[in-house]
């Protein structure tokens, strides 16, 4: 399979309590050929990774009610999600909120402000990691 057809058929869910945030990334994504469903709302996240069924999600830790890293658990314990990979994307830095965020079950972390060119390059090379397709 090659690598175009991998990425266009990938599935991205961003999650992020700031609309700001999860329009930037579900457009620039989207170009790039991804399809991306965005969700703002900690709680709602948990049951949009399950109907969506996404290849990876990106996620921020800092949001109401539930944080990142219960969100990321939350979604590790359902079967059909448990080997999706999660892009923590935070203003968090230090060392043991990547700790934190790789216990929870993360495989990546990004700081904010992070450059959509560097995401995209993340976000593929998680996808073409996967096999999943």
């Amino acid at each position: 399979m090659s690598y175009k057809i991998k990425i266009q058929t990938a599935k991205v869910l961003v999650v992020d309590d700031e609309p700001e945030i999860t329009e930037i990334v579900e457009t620039f994504l989207t170009e790039a050929g991804y399809t991306v469903s965005v969700e703002n709302h900690s709680r709602q996240a948990i049951a949009k990774a399950i109907q969506f069924k996404p290849d990876v999600v990106i996620l921020d830790i800092m949001m109401p009610e539930l944080d990142g890293y219960a969100i990321c658990q939350e979604i590790k314990q359902d079967p059909k999600l448990a080997n999706v990979p999660i892009i923590f994307l935070t203003g968090k830095d230090r060392n043991d909120d990547m700790g934190r965020s790789f216990k929870a079950g993360g495989d990546m972390f990004i700081k904010k402000p992070f450059s959509c060119e560097r995401l995209l390059e993340i976000v593929n090379l998680v996808v073409m990691s996967t096999s999943r397709h």
